[in-house]
């Protein structure tokens, strides 16, 4: 079964909650993500656009995270939906970014990794 959903959730692990007080960020603007399924039934790839102000990043349709990227570029976030929740790790460094994903949707597990790309 695919579990499209799930991609919103592992998008989330770039989202900071805005209670994280943070200066403008050398990761300030508009950022591609592209998350790719490497184990599990979620969809195979999924691409979205992300932005970050003052080192807080933001996506429209998120409900509930947990997050940050730090000034050196490390991203460390986790989301929770319903039934779904998906954790990330990685970096951003200048106008590109990379790392790993896992999460699950009721007893589904996927996992992959994440690029992201500024705009």
């Amino acid at each position: 079964m695919k579990t499209p959903s799930l991609w919103i959730i592992a998008a989330a692990c770039f989202v900071a909650p805005a209670s994280v007080a943070h200066a403008r960020s050398a990761y300030d603007g508009s950022w591609d993500l592209n998350f790719v399924t490497q184990t599990g039934t979620c969809d195979p790839a999924y691409n979205f656009t992300v932005n970050i102000s003052d080192g807080v990043v933001t996506h429209p349709n998120l409900v509930k995270f947990r997050g940050y990227v730090a000034r050196s570029g490390s991203v460390r976030a986790s989301v929770t939906v319903q039934d779904k929740f998906a954790s990330g790790t990685g970096r951003l460094s200048g106008t590109s970014g990379r790392g790993r994903w896992s999460g699950y949707a009721g007893s589904a597990r996927c996992s992959g990794y994440w690029t992201a790309q500024r705009n």
